[in-house]
């Protein structure tokens, strides 16, 4: 059974027949929360923290894992693997997104809904870095960041180069960003599970509404970041001031400000 967190209050969100439990913390504008895999680790839950201390509503939808439980290699692996085999995920697909894609749009709209304001943001990580592109295909969505995007996964240029996203879907995004939308991305330069193509192709598509923030992990590099790091914000953060990863949570925090509150 998922645990309460400790500050953070448990409720549910049902769309289209699917409940799931969501975790909410703070007042102010929302930021929908979307974990890594393997779920909402402690690690996870520092960052919906540091969130919801910079005054906005955190909402944290339990979409695999148990809440709270430690990471580690093996859960980690047990979840990746359920991902996989799991109809709501589409882990291969380099132009489509993930079904579960829907269930958070409706998310996103119930927190604008109830708090109001310019929009919500939504950050995601890893397996759901991609959905907060997708995300924005809701006009509810104003500050999507999309944090070492790692779908599609597999082999093959086209799926480096990929973003999980349709080409209807990466239309409206792309109408959006001309009307003045923007999107934060960030990922380790030798990360294996979010390559450099991938980036390029958020480039290439979106423009000067992309903002990137690629963080040196290769030998020799000044900080000493090891060369398979991964989570920008969560299990690789040092939290030290001037450290790039440090920097690059700063900046998830003045882009959910800015764009939230103006």
């Amino acid at each position: 059974m998922p645990i309460e967190l400790d500050g953070f209050k448990r409720g549910s969100f049902t769309h289209d027949g699917a409940e799931r439990d969501v975790y909410r913390r703070g007042s102010g504008p929302g930021v929908v929360v979307m974990s890594e895999i393997p779920g909402i680790t402690p690690q996870v839950i520092r960052f919906a923290e540091r969130v919801a201390a910079e005054g906005f509503t955190v909402f944290m939808p339990q979409l695999f894992g148990t809440p709270g439980k430690p990471f580690s290699t093996a859960y980690a692996a047990s979840q990746l693997a359920r991902a996989c085999i799991s109809r709501e995920f589409a882990v291969l697909a380099a132009n489509e997104s993930s079904p579960l894609v829907d269930w958070l749009r409706a998310l996103c709209r119930h927190v604008h809904a109830e708090l109001g304001g310019k929009g919500v943001g939504a950050i995601g990580m890893c397996i759901t870095g991609n959905f907060a592109l997708a995300l924005m295909v809701d006009p509810s969505v104003a500050a999507p960041v999309l944090s070492q995007p790692s779908l599609p996964l597999g082999l093959g240029a086209a799926r480096r180069a990929g973003m999980h996203i349709s080409e209807r879907d990466l239309a409206a995004v792309k109408e959006r960003c001309a009307s003045g939308a923007q999107v934060l991305a960030m990922r380790f330069t030798h990360d294996p599970l979010c390559p450099g193509e991938r980036f390029v192709s958020l480039r290439k598509e979106l423009g000067p509404a992309l903002e990137s923030i690629e963080i040196d992990s290769g030998p020799g590099n000044t900080w000493g970041i090891q060369r398979l790091a991964h989570s920008v914000v969560t299990n690789d953060l040092v939290d030290e001031a001037g450290h790039p990863t440090r920097q690059a949570l700063d900046r998830v925090l003045a882009f959910f400000g800015e764009r939230l509150r103006g």
